[in-house]
């Protein structure tokens, strides 16, 4: 590196953002994330030891991904190469694989080569990385914001071990922001700034977990606060509303977040909690989800959770997607919320899943049942020769429209796939079925 070369860089670490300027360097001086490198963890021990292999480093944004790699490799003896996907082609992952082979055939060094937004190479891009990562000529050191069970190849998730960095709790924000205001080398320390607890409490609170927005927000109210008469800059909670100007939802609708809240949602409308399935269904909608994705889900909830329980909760879920796609946004949301909170508060039952599941496993076991006789059809020349429909019993014939015969193939004769519930009006059906007779002939 030459002199200007140097100039520049010391340059640029000067004016970076603070949260660039404040990056860990140590493992020591990450704030968070204990589960998985506290001092008695797994990765905390192959770090300190130099014998890190392959990982994925998977997290929301703010979380520390990059912060971890680059302490690995102030830690490191091993060579350390860095690749974005977002920007890298075919040409960057091969020179970056060639310097690897030399640094482990020329000077018996090993290569961590760390990729940010891993999930943004195609499967040709990761399929390339695989026989490199196998073989040892790379420790790979993949960072995510995406699930990568649903991103990642799995013949090269295989091979790492995936570690979940959260959402940092608010005191680990709130540590992060004194060492901002305090730190005078990197952090705001020289120009005096006093951050009010109220304010710190609600940045902690409106960053959602991520460090990388609170350490913004401070970083822009303390540059542009004019001095008090007493010399300092306060951060006050309206200074700190002005620089959030609104709260993150931490919601991707092609990642995790999109399964974690889809899952909640419909959990909760199973549970009968029609406040926490308007909950999440205020979620989704406020992150842009697919309305017509939303209402297939409260249909699929209303046959699988409620069946005939209450018959008219798939009536209301049916109409609902067919209203949502005739209205559209936002008169959607108030259907969408009536039948979320129908579906909720109907009586509850999967006798309709159990029962389409167990025939399901019968046949799988079965293949080979054969239709009763009687129950076949009898409409076209020949049928009655071959004995099709006969002595079939036509049950209109009969008191209360039944009659006791045999419709199930004499293999499974006696089976019970379908279990009434004493809930709603599956009671009430399994009720009419014993006054009649019906239940007790079954």
């Amino acid at each position: 590196m030459n002199l200007l070369d140097y100039m520049s860089e010391q340059k640029k670490e000067k004016e970076s953002p603070l949260a660039f300027r404040l990056r860990p360097k140590t493992l020591e001086e990450i704030v968070g994330q204990e589960h998985i490198i506290g001092e008695d963890r797994l990765l905390y021990r192959s770090i300190k030891a130099d014998k890190l292999g392959s990982v994925i480093l998977y997290g929301p944004p703010g979380t520390g991904k990059t912060t971890l790699a680059r302490v690995i490799a102030n830690t490191t003896s091993a060579a350390f190469m860095q690749l974005n996907a977002t920007s890298a082609g075919k040409k960057d992952m091969e020179g970056t694989i060639a310097a690897a082979k030399e640094n482990l055939g020329a000077y018996g060094r090993k290569t961590i080569l760390f990729i940010d937004e891993i999930h943004r190479f195609n499967k040709g891009q990761q399929d390339y990385l695989l026989p490199f990562v196998e073989d040892g000529t790379v420790v790979l050191i993949g960072a995510t914001t995406e699930n990568p069970y649903f991103e990642v190849n799995g013949a090269l998730l295989s091979r790492s071990a995936v570690f979940e960095l959260k959402p940092l709790s608010k005191e680990n924000i709130k540590t992060l922001l004194m060492r901002a205001i305090e730190n005078v080398d990197n952090g705001l320390g020289s120009y005096q700034a006093i951050l009010e607890k109220d304010a710190m409490d609600f940045l902690a609170d409106a960053s959602g977990g991520d460090a990388r927005t609170a350490l913004n927000a401070v970083e822009l109210g303390v540059l542009t606060t004019p001095r008090g008469e007493d010399g300092h800059i306060h951060i006050t909670i309206e200074v700190a509303e002005e620089c959030v100007q609104k709260r993150m939802l931490r919601y991707d609708k092609s990642g995790d977040n999109h399964y974690d809240t889809i899952s909640a949602f419909i959990k909760s409308m199973r549970g009968s909690d029609p406040d926490a399935a308007v909950f999440y269904l205020a979620r989704m909608l406020n992150a842009g989800e697919d309305i017509t994705f939303i209402a297939r889900r409260i249909m699929i909830c209303a046959a699988e959770d409620v069946s005939n329980a209450d018959p008219q909760a798939l009536v209301v879920a049916t109409s609902a997607a067919q209203a949502v796609e005739r209205l559209g946004m936002p008169e959607a949301r108030i259907v969408l919320a009536q039948a979320a909170a129908y579906v909720a508060c109907a009586p509850k039952s999967n006798s309709a899943i159990m029962a389409i599941d167990a025939a399901t496993d019968y046949i799988n076991s079965h293949p080979d049942c054969r239709i009763p006789a009687h129950l076949m059809d009898a409409h076209y020349a020949g049928a009655g020769k071959l004995g099709r429909g006969i002595g079939y019993q036509y049950a209109h014939d009969y008191p209360n429209h039944y009659v006791r015969q045999q419709y199930l193939p004499d293999e499974a004769a006696g089976q019970h796939f379908y279990q009434l519930s004493d809930n709603g009006y599956e009671a009430e059906i399994k009720a009419y079925r014993k006054k009649t007779g019906i239940e007790e002939n079954d």
